[in-house]
């Protein structure tokens, strides 16, 4: 296991990791494990030679028994190659907007995360003073991280350009977040086996990639391969354009589903979308709309959900996706999480819109 202790500024130790030693054929051989927790010195007296094996930080330096024993450690691919990490880590800091869900659902306890960017999602950590606030991405309070001793941190793609100096404070940190370029579907299932693996949920895991599959096959099977499509996203009482493909989060439903598009241009900003009118929504005349609600997972004072801006601008009045009740709204939080059980679930919904407007 490739930990080392961390420490504070000055050089102070925070914490020391356990560690493990093999005892060897003599007699009276002792070993010794540190922490600024507990400070043990064990003894052992063997017959013969005696093996103590899977000893970890996590399970507190217990002996396991040598016919049987269970891996500390586990070797993955994360964004930057291979990486040795523990297996089961009981002290998690967690950056990835795109894993809070599957760790919240796991019951997986994190010792920092950033409740900044976590919006209302996630009450069991952002109300939990036990957890110590990194802050947002625009200015963490990274100091928070080494006070939190992580055994392993998950990096995140709104923390990538200080992945460089987190990665000096914890070694032992991954970034398992989809990768620009790269199929976000198939990445966000790469996501999932990891963590499964990581926190020996594999076969949770292989739930969600399952239902995630499911829930795109239903999609494309309902859609009648006709109804234009326009993806957009409302933030600020503001409606922005997502562009097929490359626009952010609703992008991806085009080529996934094989989806028409009621307009067919690229987005200078691929990330928030650009401005549409609703008169140019009106020019374009969509049978369907699919829309993110940026604002809507933060419960903000004076927030204005996307429904009303659509459905009350009276441009709209006469466009069919409107007229037929047509407009699928992803879940509020979608915009805090974009993880894999929000796609599972915008899927889903668009397979029974789809479906229904067949009937």
């Amino acid at each position: 296991m490739n930990n080392h202790p961390y420490r504070r500024r000055g050089g102070r130790t925070v914490r020391h990791y356990l560690a493990c030693a093999r005892l060897d054929d003599s007699l009276g051989d002792t070993i010794n494990t540190h922490s600024t927790r507990t400070a043990t010195a064990l003894a052992t007296v063997a017959i013969s030679a005696v093996i103590l094996t899977g000893c970890s930080a996590t399970s507190g330096g217990a002996a396991e028994d040598s016919s049987a024993p269970a891996a500390s450690t586990v070797t993955i691919e994360d964004n930057f190659g291979s990486i040795e990490v523990p297996v089961k880590p009981q002290r998690v800091v967690a950056l990835d907007n795109t894993v809070f869900k599957t760790l919240n659902d796991w019951n997986i306890p994190l010792v920092a995360a950033p409740k900044g960017v976590m919006g209302t999602a996630w009450p069991k950590y952002v109300d939990d003073a036990a957890v110590l606030d990194i802050g947002n991405h625009r200015e963490p309070d990274l100091e928070k991280i080494i006070e939190a001793e992580p055994d392993l941190v998950i990096g995140g793609y709104r923390f990538g350009s200080f992945y460089e100096e987190i990665k000096k404070m914890a070694p032992n940190t991954i970034e398992i977040n989809p990768r620009k370029d790269q199929d976000v579907i198939a990445e966000l299932k790469r996501q999932t086996d990891i963590l499964g693996t990581i926190f020996d949920r594999k076969a949770d895991a292989r739930t969600l990639t399952d239902g995630l599959e499911t829930a795109i096959t239903d999609a494309k099977k309902s859609y009648d391969g006709s109804g234009t499509v326009l993806a957009l996203i409302v933030s600020g009482g503001k409606i922005g354009y997502v562009a097929p493909v490359t626009g952010r989060s609703l992008g991806l439903l085009y080529p996934t589903l094989g989806l028409k598009p009621a307009i067919e241009q690229d987005a200078e900003n691929t990330s928030h979308g650009d401005d549409l009118s609703a008169e140019a929504i009106a020019a374009a005349n969509p049978d369907w709309i699919v829309v993110l609600d940026r604002d809507g997972g933060f419960g903000e004072e004076g927030y204005v959900p996307a429904k009303d801006v659509l459905e009350n601008a009276e441009a709209l009045k006469n466009v069919p996706a409107i007229q037929k009740s047509q407009v699928v709204y992803a879940d509020p939080s979608f915009y805090l999480d974009e993880g894999i059980q929000s796609y599972t679930q915008l899927f889903g919904d668009l397979a029974t819109a789809f479906a229904a407007a067949k009937a």
